[in-house]
């Protein structure tokens, strides 16, 4: 076949070409139609429960899009005339920013005060540059004392203070969600430009998924070009041909290029996890290069004519290669299994990057070789190393070798026991982006940013107004402030609190829940009709006034304390409140708390999926259950071993964790399977012994299997420097288990082939 196919190209290169050139700008083309999804619930499919409670939500109250602005006051408090002033003023601008619905800060708070028979609803600060000294005193003993505030847009000791502007994005759109990041980037700017004593943090969900989609143009910017370079380098040193590198660096590109334009066509957007998809494809794509055209240079330099040697190495790599294509795209579309539909993008998009390079290796590769011009070399290179001592020692001490790395397997796989899934939204992006060092500041010196909220039910329309349910609600927040970590509680039981002592004229002793409903209802509509629009209570309670949003701010806890925490809140409730209070937490930072554990429990149904595929296509394709069953073990453990050698250095682990059996599956598969294709090769068509199979299968693909496991590994070690945490794991984990499968590969299974059939020393038969 490889021979037939190889002669055929030989022949109609011109042809070959054109096609090729057509197919790649036509499917590249793509590209114009390629977007960006910058919405954080893009992780969560339409099937997640914690999705669907979450807009269930948002729909009964509002959405919680914002901008975060922190204010730092540099002489210590923000309780000076100018600090105000310029807090004033942000929060009139902060109005003017695109799709903005709601401005909280602390100089517009709702501060209620009755005097004589008179309720007065105003803003905390007016016009701050005239304050009088006292009405600053005033002013911030008011602030401090207000729970409201503190730990949420006030620090308690008063030196940093915050600005929180609520967006309704009209849609999803990478435009608007860049439009409004840059216009508040231009208002701190301005604000911080007049106000010098003022240092501004810009954080908020808006910026933060804006910097997502940032990071993931800087890497496809800054990782792939480098990418390229590197593999270029390593490429040249390794088959020291001008043209050889030229043609892999030329099939590379174009593999990329074509499956990105594919993409566009067929309506996968770019996210922080697919944009890797570039640099994934680059790597996996040079593989199949390096194999055929290591042969094809190891029978140039031998003497045999260029088309003949371009033949026998088509003959020679045809099913190993088409093998490990298949095998390697099995293992990225078993991420359709994934939750996250991130993953899903990237899986068919690689998927489609490695077919096409398969196609381009066995059409495109040779005919530009046949056609180019090279010089043919008698002088030996990296592709005629030999390997006696290895092919020696594994025979030698097939069995110690195997016990030997069976034991390190195990070993290693034991530290698997010290990970701890941890996902937190804020830490996806790394220190070198303005946000992450913003938001580290703002958790550290003023709140939160994760958060959990619930919708309680009284159960009937006005019920919110009840003593009884207003009690729960003020018992739930207390049982809230006990558990550590707990930052802010919010919960409508302090603003009837705060009513009631108002209309007992500022009496502290009525800092209570009101005893009677139809009090409690007048209160709220006084208040109510009393509020500037933009500061309503829609936000907090719903239209018919059954329900209201309890919200939780959280600092320092991990998706597992996190969970943890949900689960002792809805046993709280399911003991101390009615039966239309029972409900479970929702809000961003506990749907990435379930991530992890609800994809790796979908994710392990998928790679065992993909591994049942991948040894059946084996099975088939070699002809033989046994080597197909044989090659179970080497695709298996690495991936167990890098997950233990994770868990001793690292512990924590958070998405990536999810898809990285089934991302390394396919690929770790490649050198177990051109390493058993050459030795039943050897076995069958030249009735080697098992040790002389072995040292011929060394000699034959030894080089192109560490070549082309160098080039992977130095491919996915560039994820490591991309500025998203999920790509820097995911290339981490993926290349120390590459490292791992070639070890595995060179040592484990030669020897375990040669103790299976030591006492076989003719030629094997079809199993």
């Amino acid at each position: 076949m490889g021979k037939t196919l190889a002669t055929w190209v030989i022949h109609h290169r011109a042809w070959v070409l054109i096609v090729t050139l057509i197919f790649v700008a036509a499917s590249g083309s793509g590209v114009q139609f390629l977007e960006f999804n910058d919405d954080t619930r893009y992780w969560f499919s339409d099937k997640n429960p914690n999705l669907r409670a979450f807009e269930t939500l948002e729909d009964k109250y509002t959405k919680n899009e914002n901008v975060y602005f922190a204010i730092e006051a540099r002489d210590g408090t923000v309780f000076t005339r100018k600090t105000l002033a310029a807090i004033e003023e942000l929060t009139d601008k902060a109005w003017q920013l695109p799709f903005v619905n709601r401005v909280d800060s602390l100089t517009n708070f709702q501060h209620t005060s009755a005097r004589g028979d008179e309720f007065i609803v105003r803003n905390l600060v007016e016009d701050a540059a005239h304050l009088s000294n006292q009405a600053l005193t005033n002013i911030k003993a008011i602030a401090l004392a207000e729970t409201t505030l503190i730990n949420r847009l006030l620090s308690p000791a008063g030196g940093i203070t915050a600005i929180n502007a609520n967006v309704i994005r009209p849609s999803a759109s990478g435009d608007e969600l860049a439009r409004i990041t840059q216009a508040a980037r231009l208002l701190v700017d301005e604000i911080q430009g007049r106000h010098p004593q003022l240092k501004i943090y810009l954080s908020g969900a808006i910026p933060f998924d804006n910097a997502l989609i940032e990071a993931t143009r800087d890497d496809i910017k800054t990782l792939s070009p480098i990418m390229v370079l590197i593999m270029l380098v390593i490429t040249g040193a390794l088959l020291r041909s001008v043209t050889g590198t030229t043609v892999t660096v030329l099939l590379i590109g174009l593999s990329s290029f074509t499956a990105i334009g594919l993409a566009g066509w067929f309506g996968i957007p770019l996210n922080p996890a697919s944009g890797a998809a570039p640099t994934v494809i680059m790597t996996l794509a040079i593989a199949d290069s390096i194999h055929i055209l290591m042969t094809f240079l190891q029978r140039l330099r031998s003497g045999t004519e260029k088309d003949q040697a371009i033949i026998i190495a088509m003959d020679v790599n045809l099913r190993p290669v088409f093998l490990t294509s298949v095998t390697t795209a099995i293992g990225f579309l078993s991420m359709n299994f994934s939750d996250a539909p991130p993953f899903h993008d990237l899986g068919n998009i690689v998927a489609m990057g490695v077919t096409i390079a398969f196609v381009l290796s066995v059409t495109f590769l040779p005919a530009m070789i046949s056609l180019l011009p090279l010089k043919q070399s008698t002088t030996q290179g990296v592709e005629r190393l030999q390997y006696p001592n290895l092919s020696r020692l594994v025979s030698q001490r097939s069995g110690g070798i195997i016990v030997t790395t069976t034991l390190a397997s195990v070993l290693f796989a034991v530290g698997i026991y010290r990970i701890e899934l941890d996902d937190n939204f804020i830490d996806y992006l790394d220190e070198r982006y303005e946000i992450r060092r913003a938001s580290d500041f703002i958790q550290s010196r003023l709140t939160g940013f994760d958060a959990i909220d619930y919708s309680l039910d009284s159960g009937q329309p006005g019920g919110v107004q009840q003593p009884e349910y207003l009690k729960t609600i003020e018992a739930f927040a207390n049982w809230y402030k006990q558990q550590p970590g707990i930052v802010h509680v919010s919960g409508i039981s302090t603003i009837f609190k705060r009513l009631n002592k108002n209309m007992h004229g500022d009496d502290e002793n009525y800092y209570r829940i009101p005893r009677r409903s139809d009090l409690a209802a007048q209160y709220l509509l006084l208040y109510e009709m009393s509020l500037p629009y933009g500061l309503d209570l829609n936000n907090r309670i719903d239209v018919d006034k059954s329900a209201s949003r309890f919200t939780v701010i959280i600092r320092g806890y991990t998706s597992k304390q996190l969970r943890e925490l949900d689960t002792r809140a809805q046993a709280w409730l399911k003991v101390n409140a009615p039966a239309s209070m029972h409900t479970h937490g929702s809000g961003l930072s506990l749907m990435f708390a379930h991530i992890s554990k609800n994809n790796i429990e979908t994710m392990l149904f998928a790679s065992l999926l993909a591994l049942i595929l991948i040894s059946i296509t084996i099975m088939v394709a070699l002809r033989s259950f046994k080597y197909g069953a044989l090659s179970l073990l080497p695709n298996m453990m690495p991936a167990f071993m890098a997950f233990g050698i994770w868990g001793v250095i690292f512990e924590k682990l958070g998405l990536a964790a999810s898809v990285i059996v089934a991302l390394t599956l396919g690929i770790v598969v490649d050198d177990t399977v051109h390493f058993l294709s050459n030795y039943l090769h050897a076995r069958r068509e030249r009735g080697f012994s098992p040790t002389k199979a072995v040292e011929h299968t060394f000699n034959t693909v030894g080089t192109a299997l560490w070549s082309t496991t160098l080039i992977l590994v130095s491919g996915f070690v560039m994820l490591t420097f991309s500025g998203y945490k999920v790509n820097e794991e995911m290339g981490m984990l993926t290349a120390i288990t590459i490292s791992l499968a070639l070890i595995l590969d060179f040592l484990f299974l030669p020897a375990l082939l040669v103790f299976t059939e030591k006492r076989r020393v003719g030629p094997v038969k079809f199993v």
